[in-house]
């Protein structure tokens, strides 16, 4: 969702006065009713008299081209982060957090004679509230505590547990935490949980079971083992030698993967190697108060993301940017990491987290002593480097192999591959009719046909970038990244699987990235020449101009990219559990 009021001169404004007391309310599609008209005034209209933050709605305005008026919303031309944004196609997307007065006044003026003008008010709603995950802890007086990540928590959510209401700690927006009473705790083995948001759009989540208790203390995860296989996992075999041909072969038809590769010569991937790394990963004993592992803001499920928008450090804070995917890490020439490319090598990315002051806060000297002081990690050291020793260069080296096995190549996509031959993909027999045409959008590859040059960011089989990109998400650089508003791209495999999108999170469905691509992509001065009419930096920011019909397959094909064998692959899962 774009964010810069100057790139609002180039979406439009609107004014339309039109009072809505939707007392109520759930946020169905109801037909705005018609404004009062005065001489000289615009009749605007939404189609949905009210939404939930983050939803969009199309604006019409009678006997108007939406591109013959501009827009504001609450007076604000375009609209900004707290009230709202609107598309040059007319569509209004609520903020992400609803506002104080909780409305959207939205006011429509002619361009030709700016005096014309008219408004229609939405009224906003609070988000449904979303639970990933519910661990709890029975404490000393046998009350149990509720740790609830999820997503769209607001104040004044409550907890329901079975016929009780009990009011939370909210942490943030995705992280709850309710204490339920021993007399509660105690009428069953399973407690059967719910989360409520208020009104305005009073919704409740998903009602989630969860065991009592399931989670252990602080102190104990700070003597916990890992659970490890007799014979260690293979990741030499599943990374290295049954990597498939569209991977190894440099001539293959999509492009030059092996070419990507960031492996330094000093650091292959070795099984005892990538064993100690998924061990480190998982281990909360890599934050100062064994509360966050790296899997915290990395979980298997969501491709190696954070499906939090922000993610949440061992003392409650958040992160300033969204936590990158790491399927296919290992796949990035320019070999740089996180989003702005401040860690030269995967191996200095990886200590950075733990030494952060909101992530991890602990320093490399006293993780050394922590760890060496257990009765396990000596042994897994000894088997990765040949000596028990415990140094930050091992820590990162582990971790580092542990990453770059995280290698997907068993989706639907892949499947096409298999079925070929010589490398060329056999889409027409392994993908659906919508699947291919959303392919030959995404790029035409050796196939032929019409394509939208999505692979020319996103190329090779891995679905990887080659460089930095400033993609307009803004019309005014905001975050700066790598510089003027340049951003690392992770490989689209699981793309599916792990929104919120962009460094920021502001996406949270493909299709709102759908449609930023196609009508929202910012005037930006430092814009990628890539998202310019014939990639002339001087050029006019492409609009794809996608049909509804184009939008579905392009979200088909983003699909088939979803490998849920390596999300569910024990090899790559928690050895603590």
């Amino acid at each position: 969702m774009p964010r810069s009021a100057n790139r609002r001169r180039s979406l439009i404004t609107i004014s339309i006065s039109l009072a809505l007391i939707l007392p109520g309310c759930t946020g169905g599609n109801f037909a705005t009713p018609a404004a009062q008209v005065a001489p000289g005034t615009l009749t605007v209209t939404a189609a949905a008299a009210s939404i939930r933050v983050e939803q969009t709605t199309q604006l019409a305005v009678e006997g108007f081209d939406t591109a013959a008026v501009s827009w504001s919303v609450n007076g604000i031309p375009g609209g900004n982060d707290t009230v709202g944004y609107i598309y040059a196609t007319g569509k209004y997307q609520a903020p992400a957090a609803l506002p104080a007065d909780k409305q959207a006044i939205i006011t429509a003026a002619s361009i030709a004679n700016p005096a014309v003008k008219g408004s229609t008010t939405i009224a906003l709603l609070n988000p449904v509230p979303v639970i990933f995950a519910i661990e709890s802890t029975e404490r000393s007086d046998s009350s149990v505590l509720l740790d609830i990540t999820g997503k769209d928590f607001v104040a004044g959510a409550t907890v329901k547990v079975g016929a009780i209401t009990i009011t939370p700690q909210l942490r943030s927006s995705t992280e709850l935490q309710a204490a339920v009473p021993a007399a509660i705790a105690a009428l069953g083995i399973r407690l059967e949980v719910t989360v409520a948001n208020p009104e305005p759009g009073a919704a409740n989540s998903d009602t989630i079971a969860v065991a009592r208790p399931s989670r252990p203390s602080r102190d104990t995860v700070a003597t916990s083992h890992p659970n490890l296989p007799a014979a260690m996992f293979d990741y030499v075999k599943y990374a290295v030698t049954d990597v498939p041909a569209q991977y190894t072969n440099p001539n293959a038809p999509f492009g030059n993967v092996p070419i990507t590769d960031n492996t330094p010569a000093a650091n292959p991937i070795t099984n005892a190697g990538a064993t100690l790394g998924r061990v480190l990963f998982y281990d909360k004993r890599l934050s100062v108060n064994n509360t966050v592992a790296c899997a915290s803001c990395h979980q298997q499920a969501h491709g190696f993301s954070d499906p939090a928008k922000l993610s949440v450090g061992f003392l409650g804070g958040t992160t300033g940017r969204h936590a990158m995917g790491l399927s296919n890490s290992r796949y990035y020439q320019r070999a740089h990491f996180f989003w702005d490319e401040r860690a030269l090598t995967l191996e200095d990315q990886t200590l950075q987290p733990i030494q952060n002051s909101v992530e991890m806060g602990m320093t490399l000297s006293d993780l050394q002593t922590k760890l060496a002081a257990t009765d396990f990690y000596p042994a897994l050291f000894q088997a990765a480097f040949g000596t028990p020793q415990v140094t930050s260069d091992r820590i990162s080296k582990a971790l580092s192999q542990f990453i770059r096995s995280m290698v997907t190549y068993q989706s639907k996509y892949d499947q096409a591959f298999a079925a070929g031959t010589n490398g060329t993909p056999n889409f027409t027999n392994v993908f659906t009719a919508s699947e291919q045409r959303g392919q030959k959008l995404f790029g035409s590859g050796p196939n032929g046909g019409p394509s939208l040059g999505c692979d020319r960011c996103h190329g090779t089989a891995a679905n990887v970038s080659n460089n930095i990109q400033n993609n307009g998400l803004d019309a005014v650089t905001t975050d700066a990244g790598a510089g003027n508003g340049r951003f690392k791209a992770p490989s689209l495999r699981n793309i599916a699987a792990r929104a919120p999108y962009m460094h920021d999170g502001r996406f949270t469905t493909l299709d709102q990235v759908i449609e930023f691509y196609n009508s929202g992509v910012q005037n930006n001065p430092d814009l990628s020449p890539l998202l310019r009419v014939g990639g002339n930096p001087g050029g006019a920011v492409v609009r794809l101009n996608m049909t509804a019909q184009d939008k579905a397959d392009l979200a088909a094909f983003l699909q088939t990219l979803t490998d849920t064998t390596f999300m569910s692959d024990v090899k790559f899962s928690n050895p603590f559990n």
